[in-house]
């Protein structure tokens, strides 16, 4: 089968590459019908999480179920599914708790309770490094699925893939910044970053009640999708202090009662940002999340969905205990949400498919890796078709 496979820094390639095949009594063969590039994927095609082998990347795909292990018994072939971007088990202890990305049992060879640099990290994730479990990912024609029956979720025929597509990673994790922030009708929501898990994540305050949903971003292309797709005001990143200004200005001068971070640790940075990471010894750069501590209100909440994979040592602690702020961020349990978002998205509450704007076969998957990371093109989400 052909896939898109990392080899290095900013060097992927579609390859020919052995089928999949059933491993598990409880693995099911997927044919991919859609998959997508993730901001997330980027961190790995930048060298930034290195993964020393070549790997299919891709963890938003869905597609046809081809073929079930023994031990699954609630999917056959032919049903048409979507896929969390977490690779759990559904019975150890986190999955219980509604924290499959915390799985226990996916990930055997690195999980462990300290969350290190290189050791002891969380649950598997598809296609994302050796260090969450090595499993090849979605960006390919078909793909493995471990713990097929408690992952995959059976689409309505009514619903398109472009329909039900970002249920996979980008949705959910949007909503997570929401929920985690226990929004329930009335606030102001600040979302720094207008890449697509910014612009889920405006989607879902407007689910959740808000009341104002601002913006931040340094692209003015992207903060006009915003706009058009997400109905939020938007304010172009000038500076930190101007950011800040400006909410607070549009919040009584409070600050938002929710910052979500969506951008990471790869930021668009200055000269004088990279020299500064240099001199600290850190990788990329925490001046989002900096941002959110100062532009969140006085007991107010900071949702962290952006990626942050190292130390960094300027970390607030100072005004994180002066304003009383609660920070929480990691994974998102996509397998708690996707039921509610996807029964959200059949009955015409909100609108996923809008933030595409290309739409590429997977042999053209290099080429939609360099205008998603280098923003060419007023490029905000690729969508890859296997069989195209």
């Amino acid at each position: 089968m052909k896939a898109l496979r990392i080899h290095g820094a900013k060097d992927v390639r579609v390859d020919t590459v052995d089928d999949p095949e059933i491993l598990d009594a409880r693995d099911a063969i997927i044919r991919v019908t859609s998959t997508a590039i993730c901001g997330s994927d980027l961190h790995i095609y930048n060298g930034s999480i290195p993964q020393p082998r070549p790997m299919t990347l891709g963890h938003e795909f869905m597609g046809i179920v081809e073929e079930v292990g023994k031990g699954v018994g609630n999917l056959k072939r032919g049903d048409r599914v979507v896929v969390p971007f977490p690779i759990a088990c559904g019975h150890c202890l986190f999955c219980n708790h509604d924290l499959p990305g915390h799985c226990e049992n996916s990930n055997p060879e690195h999980y462990g309770p300290e969350g290190g640099l290189m050791t002891e990290k969380g649950g598997a994730l598809f296609g994302y490094t050796d260090l969450y479990g090595g499993y090849d990912g979605g960006q390919a024609e078909y793909v493995r699925v471990p713990y097929a029956d408690f992952g995959p979720r059976k689409v309505p025929d009514n619903l398109t893939d472009e329909q039900v597509l970002f249920l996979t990673d980008i949705f959910p994790t949007g909503y997570t910044g929401i929920d985690w922030a226990g929004v329930k009708g009335g606030e102001v929501i600040a979302i720094f970053g207008a890449g697509p898990v910014g612009l889920m994540a405006a989607k879902s305050a407007w689910l959740r009640g808000a009341s104002r949903v601002i913006i931040i971003d340094t692209q003015q292309y992207r903060l006009d999708k915003a706009r058009q797709t997400s109905n939020a005001e938007t304010i172009l990143w000038e500076s930190h202090q101007q950011v800040v200004d400006e909410i607070r200005s549009m919040s009584r001068g409070y600050g938002a009662d929710v910052c979500v971070e969506a951008v990471g640790f790869e930021p668009d940075r200055s000269l004088g940002d990279r020299a500064k990471a240099v001199i600290n010894l850190e990788k990329g750069s925490d001046k989002v999340l900096l941002a959110c501590m100062s532009a969140v209100r006085r007991g107010g909440f900071v949702s962290v969905l952006g990626v942050y994979s190292s130390p960094f040592d300027n970390f607030p602690i100072h005004q994180f205990f002066d304003k009383g702020i609660t920070l929480k961020g990691g994974q998102a349990p996509a397998h708690k949400h996707i039921d509610r978002l996807l029964q959200h998205v059949a009955n015409g509450d909100v609108r996923l498919d809008d933030i595409i704007s290309h739409r590429l076969p997977l042999s053209q998957a290099a080429h939609g890796y360099d205008i998603f990371r280098n923003k060419k093109d007023n490029c905000t989400k690729v969508v890859l078709k296997p069989g195209a």
